[in-house]
């Protein structure tokens, strides 16, 4: 008999991009799988729900503690989302009623679990998975292609118009761009727009990145990230995925996160050279162990 496909978890870390400011990603795993929530940044008026810091980090938490107690090898991903969504839509609309689309919370999600007869990907958003098969071919897998680039693309339009992130840390206290910012995060999970995500609206559990994920060599090592530390790829070009998880392997995950946060506050402080829309991303990761 072969033996089962697992997943172990080698290294985890969660830091906050700015100090005195919520940590609006979570992670989790259990015996079967792993995922990282990724909140986005909040654009209304004010918070809702109250002992978290903010509602992305609320959503972020919900969603996490729940996909950790139900997920298993075999449960159908898209269904087990649609139910947390439910939920948190309760929940959330229990506490603040009728607000407008882009005050709703949301979050990217990233994950891996293992099945019966393999490795499985899923997500929504821009979290990201890299992976390095043990016969030394690396990949890739975002569940919206094309997302950095394009966020470093309105990033530097910000950044052109202001001349620089500014003082505070982060774009949307521009009044410009966070209405533009709010038009966009409008459109996300509707017909209409080009994005899906996880939070209060159960229909973007149809709309979920689902993938097959072999492995090559007998197994493989993976990095499951928010758009935080997927930067030192795609954004500060410091690793291609094969070293980002040769480095990581190495010297663990906190030596990337000082590496990142090397380039945001000390290299480039104001988007300057590497367009972002703030100065310093939440950033959080798993390292694992894929083993076929």
């Amino acid at each position: 008999m072969s033996p089962k496909p697992t997943i172990s978890i080698i290294d985890v870390i969660s830091d906050p991009g700015k100090e005195g400011r919520p940590n609006e990603d979570r992670l989790g795993y259990n015996q079967h799988a792993a995922f990282v929530f990724d909140g986005a940044t909040g654009l209304g008026d004010r918070q809702f729900m109250q002992g978290y810091g903010s509602d992305a980090a609320w959503i972020a938490e919900f969603g996490a503690m729940q996909l950790e107690q139900r997920l298993d090898a075999t449960a159908d991903p898209k269904s087990i989302l649609r139910a947390i969504s439910e939920n948190a839509r309760q929940a959330f609309e229990a506490v603040a009623g009728d607000q407008p689309r882009y005050a709703w919370p949301l979050c990217s999600l990233t994950a891996l679990r293992a099945t019966p007869t393999g490795f499985q990907y899923f997500g929504l958003g821009d979290s990201a998975l890299y992976i390095l098969h043990d016969d030394g071919r690396s990949d890739f897998v975002i569940p919206l292609p094309g997302a950095y680039e394009w966020e470093q693309h309105r990033a530097a339009e910000h950044i052109t118009r202001l001349g620089g992130i500014g003082a505070s840390g982060s774009a949307n206290t521009d009044p410009t761009t966070l209405e533009n910012l709010r038009k966009g995060r409008a459109l996300q999970n509707t017909p209409n727009g080009a994005t899906w995500t996880f939070g209060v609206v159960p229909e973007a559990a149809d709309h979920l990145f689902i993938c097959d994920v072999p492995v090559h060599g007998g197994g493989a090592t993976a990095i499951l990230c928010s758009d935080g530390l997927a930067d030192l790829v795609a954004l500060y070009k410091a690793y291609d995925p094969a070293s980002l998880i040769r480095r990581a392997a190495t010297t663990g995950l906190r030596s990337l996160v000082a590496e990142l946060r090397h380039y945001e506050r000390e290299l480039d402080p104001d988007g300057l050279q590497y367009p972002r829309f703030k100065q310093s991303d939440d950033t959080t990761a798993i390292l694992l162990r894929l083993e076929a």
